[in-house]
């Protein structure tokens, strides 16, 4: 895993409590947000374990957030789009969205693009983990994502897909 560098705002004792001024606190609940996507991309964790985060507490000013707090700035998070609960009912699980689905669908289509795939077919394999997408913000991506923003490629007309032996021998093409 890298480090990660915490940003200047989460050494601020008041970032930890829910600020009450409607104004600060949409600033604050933005904060958060970039903080958790931020972290959680840096260190590729695809899935937040609310009970097992260590975003919530800064022991250096000897701060954290109360169950109550972590709630709310999980629901503001799952709002922004970045977030999707794996367990609705419970919400202790919380799959991390490095990219929502349509910025994805962007990326992958540029890709196709820029590497001379319009016209031609790759296989989900080859977009999650071949050679020609190291560094793209889809390799290594979920694959219920991956199909998300290949369904939205579909449905905009760029692309087709058709079943393979295995879901990671499913071909698409561009166009």
């Amino acid at each position: 895993m890298q480090s990660f560098t915490y940003p200047e705002f989460y050494s601020f004792p008041p970032f930890f409590t829910i600020q009450p001024v409607l104004e600060t606190r949409e600033k604050q609940m933005a904060l958060w947000c970039e903080l958790i996507l931020n972290y959680h991309t840096t260190q590729k964790i695809r899935t937040l374990v609310v009970h097992d985060c260590p975003l919530w507490s800064n022991a250096s000013i000897k701060r954290q957030l109360s169950s109550e707090d972590v709630a709310i700035v999980m629901e503001e998070f799952c709002k922004s789009g970045h977030g999707e609960w794996e367990d609705e009912g419970t919400k202790t699980r919380c799959r991390i969205l490095w990219r929502k689905p349509e910025q994805l669908a962007s990326d992958i289509y540029d890709w196709a693009e820029k590497n001379g795939f319009v016209g031609s077919v790759c296989t989900v394999y080859e977009l999650h983990s071949g050679e020609d997408v190291h560094g793209m913000s889809f390799q290594g991506a979920d694959e219920e994502l991956l199909r998300r923003a290949l369904a939205i490629l579909e449905s905009r007309g760029q692309c087709t897909i058709f079943q393979g032996e295995t879901s990671s021998e499913d071909g698409i093409k561009f166009f």
